[in-house]
């Protein structure tokens, strides 16, 4: 786990900061961020890094205290920042809620801060509380985007949050996500992709319901940890595997595994990733851009043998099912897809198959009576309401061949073709602002005769 906003240099801690680290390290945290918010803390958050490898430090003056900035002050942040365990300039902002500072006086120092951050090509840390529209502003004006960085104890609406992800922002959350009373956050939390979300403490402020009316601490970051993996229906796994990443990519500090995956659990299911190749190019698929999917790496070397696929299963009866769901189009190499599962279903797993839909166009023939008995549910991609829209979203790679069949209607065809020979067939599209989601439902359910699922476009795995 890790505590990317931590205040271990504050008073509070100045009677067993050792003890509140070592609980740290002891209850699974990996990596904290210190994060200055005035000169003094800056220095002490420093110190801190330079006695613990695991942890590392921010420098910058908080809203609260930037009234008593000189050009001194800056001179010495300045020597900060150019400590290598300094990896961001923070806790700096705007704060319209106790105004502890005029509010001129934040707002320049704020956009001060930021272009010395953009000097150092540094990554800021924010804090906004009730000032959304000017925090917005001035992130877009100084063009934060050219080095990003992380709205720190996030407590705006999803629009907020998908500004500042457009921006280059992520999204971290303290123990407010766990208070009874926040709904409305927990839903902003479910919308975020996850390769935007962060974890924190923002101790010894804050402490999650567990531990309300205690001191907070980087040890309690778990609970936060925990609630956001119930929202986004993940393992605290897969959490703290995509927190873990988020961080790397952000800061370039911590390990992560870049090793391409064959196989990749996420929850308590098995995803095989048996080709990149695809026959769609999907305008929102990031197979080639970005090929991560909850902290996994993707993109293959070569693609595995059945055997492969095998030895890395294991006991298929271990997980809720085995699925075929990797960055490309399964149904591309049919044959490996027949022998895992038929090895799979000998051994008792259980099955399913996630597919474009196109496997009778790659394939030439009906390929589904050669799936009977061995998959169990099939998830075809519909993903559009008409072949004017699929062609638009899709880019299928059939369109205008000669002798093809329309690429959406063969779509429409094999998923009244999978009810034949699958127990369970599930359309699904994903919801871009294109889509008609009603009138894709009523395709699938009442046309084709299936189930329907919709899925987030910015959310994969």
């Amino acid at each position: 786990m890790i505590d990317t906003h931590a205040h271990l240099d504050m008073p509070q801690f100045d009677g067993d900061r050792e003890d509140v680290i070592k609980r740290a390290v002891d209850s699974g945290v990996s990596l904290i961020i210190d994060v200055g918010s005035d000169l003094s803390g800056s220095r002490t958050a420093l110190e801190l890094a330079h006695r613990y490898d695991f942890i590392y430090a921010s420098a910058g003056i908080h809203p609260h205290e930037v009234k008593e900035i000189t050009t001194d002050t800056y001179k010495e942040i300045r020597k900060l920042i150019t400590d290598p365990k300094v990896v961001a300039v923070g806790e700096i902002g705007l704060d319209y809620y106790k105004d502890y500072s005029p509010r001129d006086i934040q707002q320049m120092e704020f956009i001060n801060q930021i272009r010395l951050a953009k000097e150092f090509k540094k990554p800021i840390i924010v804090h906004s509380r009730d000032a959304r529209e000017d925090t917005l502003k001035i992130l877009k004006d100084e063009k934060v985007s050219e080095i990003g960085g992380i709205m720190h104890c996030f407590s705006g609406d999803e629009e907020m949050a998908r500004r500042c992800m457009d921006m280059g922002f992520y999204i971290s959350f303290a123990g407010p996500v766990t208070y009874p009373n926040a709904e409305r956050l927990r839903s902003v939390v479910k919308s975020i992709p996850t390769n935007r979300l962060l974890t924190e403490t923002d101790c010894p402020y804050l402490a999650p319901q567990q531990m309300r009316g205690k001191r907070n601490e980087p040890a309690y970051v778990r609970y936060v940890a925990e609630k956001i993996a119930e929202v986004k229906g993940l393992s605290l796994e897969d959490v703290e595997r995509v927190i873990r990443l988020n961080v790397y990519n952000l800061f370039e500090i911590g390990d992560i595994d870049k090793t391409g995956r064959r196989t990749y659990k996420i929850r308590n299911s098995l995803y095989l990733n048996i080709t990149n190749r695809c026959t769609n190019e999907c305008f929102f698929c990031t197979r080639i851009s970005d090929p991560w999917v909850h902290g996994y790496n993707l993109r293959l070397e070569g693609e595995p043998s059945a055997e492969d696929i095998i030895k890395e299963i294991g006991d298929p009866n271990v997980y809720d099912e085995v699925v075929f769901c990797g960055y490309g189009e399964p149904t591309l190499r049919l044959d490996v897809i027949k022998e895992v599962s038929r090895r799979v279903k000998d051994m008792g797993g259980k099955v399913r198959l996630d597919t474009n839909g196109h496997g009778n166009l790659i394939n030439k023939r009906n390929i589904l009576p050669e799936l009977k008995g061995i998959i169990d549910t099939i998830s075809i991609s519909l993903n559009a309401e008409n072949s004017e829209k699929y062609n638009k979203i899709c880019h299928p790679v059939f369109n205008g061949s000669t002798g093809s069949p329309f690429t959406y209607e063969a779509v429409k065809d094999f998923i009244r073709e999978a009810k034949k020979y699958i127990p369970e067939v599930v359309a699904t599209i994903v919801d871009v602002p294109e889509v008609d989601e009603e009138k894709c439902k009523e395709i699938a359910e009442k046309e084709l005769g299936v189930k329907f699922r919709e899925r987030r476009y910015n959310v994969v795995g």
